[in-house]
Order: C-alpha cells, then sequence, then structure tokens
C-alpha cells in the first residue's frame, strides 16, 4: 500500500436523484442518505443535508426550503450540489488526512458538460482525484455479472430520476437507453391521480409511501390498500381517504409502460448474438424503482424472457463502484473517458 494510502480514503459514491449511497474502501457502505439540502431563503444558509432535511420536507416554513440539488440523475444546483457531496465525504472519511480518490456514478446518457459539473462539484468537495462511471456497468458489477467476458448481459437499472437499460459485453456497453421516467415520475403520477379523481392535496412523502406499500405493476394475488392522508381541496380541510392497488395501478399505467417500451427498445437495438445470450440468461433489474410489485412479472410477460430481480437492488450501483476501488487494475477499462 503506498504512503498515501494510510492516510487518504477511497470512496465510491451513488450520487442518486433521491438518495446518495457512499462506500468506503475496506469498510464497504458508510453513508445511506435522502440526497436533499434544507435552505433559509434569506441568506441561502444550508440547514440540514441528508435524513435530517428529508425529516423537514414538507413542513417547513416560508424562510425554509427543503431542496433537491440531483434532477433526472444529474446535479440541477451546482452549489448545493457541492456542499451535500462534501458533508457526505467528511462523513464518510472520518479522520483522514489526506483527500480521496472518489468514483461517481452517472447515467450513461450523461453529456460532457454533466460530466464536467459533476467531476467539479466532487473535485471542490475535496476529491484528489474523480472518476466516472456509467450506473449500469457498476448495476452490473453490483449483481456480479460477468462484464469482463464476451458474454451479453442485461440490466436495468430504475432509480428517482433515470431508467437506464444497457446491454453489457468485455467491459463496455453495447447499447443503453437512458429514460427519464422512474421513481419521481411514478410518485407525482400518485398526487396526480389524488388530486384528480379525489381532490385531496397529498405530500411527496405521502406519495411515496404509498407507491412503496400498495404501488405495482401487475395484477396482485391479494389487493392492498391504504389510507391516504392530505388537504380537501374544496372544503381546505384535513381529510383521510382509503385508496387500493387496483386504483395506484390505474394511476401508474402510463410510466410503467413508458419503462416496459424502453426495454423493448433496448432489445430491439441488441445485436443477435448478444441477444442470444440475454434469452438464455435474462435480465437483471436494480435500483429502488425495481421494487415496484409484479414490475418483474409485468417485464417477463411483455418480453417473453426471464427476469431477476437483484439482491437489495437499492444497493448494487454502489457496490459495484465499490468493486472498482477494490481491485482498480482490473476494472479500469470500465470507467467512463474524461
Amino acid at each position: 500500500m503506498p504512503f498515501s494510502g494510510l492516510f487518504s480514503n477511497e470512496i465510491a459514491i451513488d450520487l442518486g436523484t433521491c438518495n446518495t449511497l457512499v462506500y468506503v474502501k475496506g469498510k464497504g457502505i458508510v453513508v445511506r442518505e435522502p440526497s436533499m439540502v434544507a435552505v433559509r431563503k434569506r441568506d441561502n444558509k444550508v440547514i440540514a443535508i441528508g435524513s435530517e432535511a428529508r425529516e423537514m420536507l414538507g413542513k417547513t416554513h416560508r424562510d425554509l426550503e427543503v431542496v433537491r440539488p440531483m434532477r433526472d440523475g444529474v446535479i440541477d444546483d451546482d452549489e448545493l450540489a457541492e456542499v451535500m457531496i462534501r458533508a457526505f465525504i467528511r462523513k464518510a472519511q472520518k479522520n483522514r488526512i489526506m483527500r480521496p480518490r472518489v468514483i461517481v456514478c452517472v447515467p450513461s446518457g450523461v453529456t460532457k458538460s454533466e460530466k464536467r459539473i459533476i467531476r467539479d462539484s466532487a473535485e471542490h468537495a475535496g476529491a484528489r482525484e474523480v472518476y466516472l462511471i456509467a450506473e449500469p456497468m457498476a448495476a452490473s458489477l453490483g449483481v456480479g455479472l460477468p462484464v469482463n467476458e464476451p458474454i451479453g448481459s442485461m440490466v436495468i437499472d430504475i432509480g428517482g430520476g433515470t431508467t437506464e437499460i444497457a446491454v453489457i459485453s468485455l467491459s463496455g456497453i453495447i447499447t443503453d437507453t437512458s429514460v427519464r421516467v422512474a421513481g419521481d415520475e411514478l410518485d407525482e403520477c400518485i398526487v396526480q391521480f389524488m388530486r384528480r379523481n379525489y381532490n385531496l392535496l397529498i405530500g411527496e412523502r405521502t406519495a411515496e409511501e404509498i407507491k412503496v406499500r400498495i404501488g405495482s405493476a401487475a395484477k396482485l394475488e391479494q389487493e392492498l390498500s391504504i389510507v391516504a392522508k392530505g388537504r380537501d381541496l374544496v372544503e381546505g380541510v384535513p381529510k383521510a381517504i382509503e385508496i387500493n392497488s387496483i386504483e395506484i395501478r390505474e394511476a401508474l399505467a402510463e410510466p410503467i409502460s413508458q419503462i416496459v417500451d424502453a426495454v423493448r427498445t433496448a432489445l430491439e437495438k441488441t445485436p443477435p448474438e448478444l441477444a442470444a445470450d440475454i434469452r438464455d440468461r435474462g435480465i437483471v433489474m436494480t435500483g429502488g424503482g425495481a421494487m415496484i410489485k409484479g414490475l418483474d412479472v409485468r417485464l417477463r410477460e411483455e418480453t417473453s424472457l426471464p427476469v431477476i430481480l437483484a439482491e437489495d437492488p437499492l444497493t448494487c450501483v454502489v457496490r459495484g463502484t465499490g468493486k472498482v476501488l477494490d481491485d482498480f487494475e482490473t476494472y479500469q477499462k470500465v470507467l467512463l473517458s474524461s
């Protein structure tokens, strides 16, 4: 180990629209926090970051605002993203002297300017070297797919802001399809459904809870229900309504169809030899959005291919990036060029 290694951490960051996870070489995942920052408007002072900021969501007074510095998987607010990344790096480093080498996960469809913003933010936040890796590649490593071999592997990573679909072989992405339809879009559809059908205004956190508990992409063996609480738009008073999974499935139909269509498009673009591998090996689903009930069943029906939900889908991307840190020489070729 070089002398600097005694002082510096090597860090992998899955900088997501909804959540940020940080992996430290030799320690595993040490930070798992919402990608949120609470800001005092009058002087732009950051009051809280991560879980603390999320607790304030929908409950702030007029001088306080909870902001997400990330949108659709890329940085939307440079300054706040930098503050947030610095806070998470500091939390992960704990008493280290030297600046860390950092690998950051980015959507496969990231532009040159978006790459530069992410790289600059990480450097300003204290990184000594910054490398980027495409999320589908990181997810593939995280679930143990043979990315270095001449075998076609297909992975679908459904995050908060984007759904990434990629076919990988020989350490490279052969075809990639990225759609800006994912967890956030599903939440927004639930908010609109409740407003339209019940004149009930619900918050972001309530919509997410409904999605997680009763949201589905295919018919359930036993349909579920939940009580949704919000504000009656007609009377202007607090109100609670019981809704069921059949209604929410209807609310989510359009974005789910867009994800299914994106998977079909990705399969159509796949070279025949690799398509044969996918036929045998199936499609692997990762990311928080992949946990929607029945999505694997729906994709199986639509593609007639085996669909496997990865173990612990929320952490696949950061664990895969951690693998690159653990064996940098072997996996260096999977990183994105500057």
